[in-house]
């Protein structure tokens, strides 16, 4: 018997395949990994500085809003030119 994926794939050519819905994806994933690691430094840098450091909650929540705005700085997406 042939091999049923022999015929879907000499007809491929390399770089025909419209891959939108991959990029999408792509772009999606990555920019919820970006400020899904910033919510947890954030988070871990709060609970850290207000119970293993002993400073208390306004520091805690300060340290951690000052890294929020600061990651939120540096890893905003850049205008294309």
């Amino acid at each position: 018997m042939a091999d049923p994926h022999a015929e879907a794939t000499a007809s491929h050519v390399h770089g025909e395949m419209n891959i939108s819905e991959q990029a999408g994806t792509w772009t999606l994933f990555m920019g919820l990994t970006k400020w899904l690691s910033l919510a947890t430094a954030a988070l871990i840098l709060f609970l850290t500085v207000w119970f293993a450091v002993g400073a208390g909650f306004v520091a805690a929540f300060v340290s951690a809003a000052v890294l929020t705005v600061v990651g939120f700085v540096g890893l905003r997406s850049k205008k294309a030119h």
